[in-house]
C-alpha cells in the first residue's frame, strides 16, 4: 500500500472525526451549555491520555516547565473550541467547517507578530485569497452576517493563536506534555465556564454516549491528520482534509435539512486556495534548502 493511500485513510478517519463531533455537539446543545461540553470532553480526555501514558511509560515526560505558555495555549485553544461548537449550533454545518478552514490563514498574518517569521509576498497574497473566500461564504450585504458566521470566523482566529502557541510549546516540551495539560487545564476552565450560574447539568443516559463521542472524536482527529502528515506530505494531505467540507454539507442536509448553498463550497474553494497556494511555495522552499 502506497503512502498516498495510507495518508488517504488516516484522513478518512479525521473526517469522520471531526463531523461525528460536530453532529454529537449539536445534539449535545439542547441539554449541555459549551462550558459543560467542554468539561466532559476534557474529562473524557484525561482518562485516555492518562491511560496512554501509563501503558507507553511517559508520566517522566509531563513536568511544569513554560507552564505560563501552556496556560496560555489552552486558553485560547479553549475560547475558540467554546466558539466553534456555539457556532454549529446556530449556523449551517457546512459554514462552519468553511470558515474554520481559514486558521492557517490567521497564522500566516499573526506569526510576523507572535513568533518573528518574514511576510512573504507569496503569504500575503495567500492571505487576500483566504480572505476573499471568507467574504464569499459571508457575502456581507447580500445575507445578514448573523451570531453563527461571527463566532465561527473568531473560532478561526482563536484556533490560529492555539497553533501559533502549540509551534512554540513543541520545541520546549514533549507531545505527551503538551496533551496531558490540554486535557487538564481546560477540564479545569470548563468546571469553571458550567459553574459560573450555580447549577452544572449532570450527563443523563441520552447525553452521555455524545458526551464521550465527543472526547473520543476530538483526540482521534487530530492522532489521523498527525499520522498522515508523518507519512505522507502536506501537499498530499490537505486536499484530503478539504473533503471534510463536502462531507459535513451532505450531513448537515441528511441529519438537519441543511440545503447545500452553492456559495459556501464557493468560498471555501477560494480559502482552500490561499492555503494550497502558500503550502506549495513552502515545500518548494523546502526543497531548495
Amino acid at each position: 500500500m502506497s503512502n498516498t493511500l495510507k495518508a488517504a485513510l488516516w484522513m478518512l478517519g479525521a473526517i469522520a472525526s471531526f463531523s461525528s463531533m460536530a453532529v454529537a455537539g449539536r445534539e449535545l446543545s439542547t441539554v449541555h451549555d459549551t462550558f459543560e461540553i467542554m468539561m466532559y470532553r476534557s474529562f473524557v480526555g484525561i482518562l485516555v491520555v492518562s491511560l496512554i501514558l501509563t501503558v507507553t511509560r511517559r508520566w517522566g515526560q509531563v513536568t511544569t516547565r513554560h507552564f505560563g505558555l501552556q496556560v496560555t495555549r489552552n486558553t485560547v485553544h479553549f475560547i475558540g473550541q467554546n466558539l466553534w461548537f456555539f457556532a454549529i449550533t446556530v449556523a449551517p454545518l457546512a459554514q462552519v467547517f468553511a470558515l474554520e478552514f481559514t486558521n492557517p490563514l490567521w497564522v500566516i498574518v499573526l506569526s510576523p507578530m507572535l513568533l518573528g517569521e518574514r511576510l512573504t509576498r507569496v503569504r500575503v497574497v495567500s492571505a487576500v485569497i483566504g480572505f476573499i473566500g471568507i467574504l464569499i461564504v459571508a457575502r456581507p450585504g447580500a445575507t445578514e452576517l448573523n451570531i453563527g458566521v461571527i463566532t465561527a470566523a473568531s473560532a478561526a482566529f482563536f484556533f490560529a493563536l492555539t497553533t501559533i502557541a502549540t509551534k512554540r510549546l513543541t520545541g520546549l516540551v514533549s507531545i505527551a506534555c503538551i496533551m496531558f495539560w490540554l486535557t487538564v487545564i481546560q477540564a479545569f476552565l470548563g468546571l469553571i465556564g458550567s459553574s459560573y450560574d450555580g447549577m452544572i447539568t449532570l450527563p443523563t443516559a441520552q447525553t452521555a454516549p455524545f458526551l464521550v463521542l465527543v472526547g473520543l472524536a476530538g483526540l482521534l482527529a487530530h492522532f489521523c491528520i498527525t499520522n498522515a502528515l508523518a507519512i505522507a506530505p502536506a501537499t498530499v494531505v490537505i486536499p484530503f482534509d478539504f473533503a471534510r467540507l463536502p462531507a459535513i454539507a451532505i450531513v448537515g442536509m441528511l441529519l438537519y435539512n441543511e440545503p447545500l448553498d452553492v456559495w459556501v463550497l464557493v468560498g471555501a474553494l477560494v480559502i482552500f486556495g490561499g492555503n494550497y497556494l502558500n503550502i506549495l511555495s513552502e515545500t518548494r522552499k523546502n526543497r531548495v534548502a
